[in-house]
């Protein structure tokens, strides 16, 4: 089991779900979180006044995989993010041991 951690432009979200959805993920936990990397945020005008955003929104999709090769999802959220542009986002993947299941105790791949 592998756990595939996405950090997106906002916008690019819905685009994400359905392509992620075409390719057999059913569950995936969302999250709109702030962060900044080389981006370093931008700066925005108000009244002609600038002043800078340091902490950009973006939305943080958390995804574990068994059935669907984390390769596959990995390829798919490349392909839907990429802009060229600097903030396009970052993904993490991690090595899952065991899942449990609350309400039932069910564990591992019975338990997604």
């Amino acid at each position: 089991m592998t756990k595939i951690d996405i950090i997106a432009r906002s916008n690019k979200f819905e685009d994400l779900k359905e392509a992620l959805n075409k390719i057999g993920i059913t569950g995936m936990t969302v999250t709109q979180v702030l962060g900044c990397g080389t981006q370093k945020g931008v700066t925005e005008y108000y009244r002609g006044v600038p002043y800078e955003i340091n902490l950009l929104p973006k939305v943080k999709i958390e995804i574990v995989v068994c059935e669907v090769p984390a390769e596959l999802v990995i390829e798919t959220a490349k392909k839907v993010l990429n802009t060229g542009n600097v903030g396009d986002g970052k993904i993490f993947v991690y090595d899952v041991s065991n899942v449990i299941r609350i309400r039932t105790g069910e564990e591992g791949k019975n338990a997604l």
